[in-house]
C-alpha cells in the first residue's frame, strides 16, 4: 500500500490537523506494516500558484504546446498528478482558514485537477479520470463547525468533497479537531473526540482497515 500524505498547515510539525494525520497514517500502517510513505508539504516554493501558461493551456479546447512538453506550472502539475496516481490511499491534513481550505491546499488542487489529464469534458459535465481511493482529510479549526457545537460556517468539507469528485475520488472520510482557539482544556477534549472518532472507524474496519 502507497500512502501520499498531504500537509498544509504554516505551522509545519506544530499543527494539530499533521498530529491528526499521522494518527490516521499510524493506523493505516497497522492495518499494513509494509505500507509506504510519500510526504508532500506544500511549502509555497515547492508547489507555487498556477502560472499564465498553464491557465492558458487549460482555456483551450485542445492541449497546447506547453500543455504537451511539461513545462512551467504543467511541469509541477504532472510530478503532483502522478505523485496521486501511485497513491492508494491520499491523506490530507488542513487547517481551516476563514471557513475553508487555506491557498496552499488549494494551489495543490489547482494542479492535481486538470481537464483532459485528471477529468474530462462530457456531455452531462466533468467526469473523473482517475481510479478511486480511500481519501482521508484530519482538520483542524479554531472555532468549531460541525454538529451540535457549530459556531461557524463550513466551506472546507463540501468543497473537498466536490472537488475531488471531479477527478473520481469519491472515498472521502473526514476526522476533525475543532476548537482549538478555546483553551487547553477545550483542547484535549477535541483531541479525545478525535481519537475516539478514528478508534471507532477503524475498529469497525478491521482487518480490512480501508474497506
Amino acid at each position: 500500500m502507497n500512502i501520499l500524505h498531504i500537509s498544509c498547515s504554516p505551522r509545519g510539525p506544530a499543527s494539530e490537523s499533521r498530529r491528526l494525520a499521522r494518527q490516521i497514517i499510524e493506523h493505516l500502517r497497522r492495518a499494513d506494516p509494509t505500507a509506504v510513505l510519500v510526504e508532500r508539504v506544500l511549502d509555497p516554493t515547492v508547489v507555487p500558484h498556477v502560472d499564465g501558461d498553464y491557465a492558458t493551456a487549460l482555456g483551450t479546447s485542445q492541449a497546447t504546446a506547453d500543455e504537451a512538453r511539461g513545462t512551467g506550472s504543467m511541469a509541477t502539475s504532472e510530478v503532483l498528478i502522478r505523485e496521486l496516481e501511485r497513491a492508494d490511499v491520499l491523506v490530507i491534513g488542513t487547517p481551516m482558514h476563514n471557513f475553508t481550505v487555506p491557498s496552499a491546499l488549494k494551489a495543490w488542487i489547482d494542479h492535481i485537477v486538470r481537464v483532459r489529464r485528471t477529468f474530462d469534458m462530457g456531455r452531462e459535465g466533468k467526469v473523473g479520470a482517475l481510479r478511486d481511493r480511500p481519501v482521508f482529510v484530519a482538520v483542524s479549526s479554531g472555532g468549531a463547525y460541525a454538529g451540535d457545537r457549530a459556531r461557524q460556517p463550513d466551506f472546507l468539507t463540501p468543497y473537498l468533497q466536490a472537488v475531488l469528485a471531479v477527478i473520481g475520488l469519491r472515498d472521502v472520510r473526514f476526522f476533525s479537531v475543532e476548537g482549538t482557539g478555546a483553551g487547553a482544556d477545550a483542547l484535549v477534549r477535541a483531541r479525545s473526540r478525535s481519537e475516539q472518532a478514528l478508534q471507532a472507524h477503524f475498529a469497525a474496519a478491521h482487518p480490512r482497515a480501508l474497506a
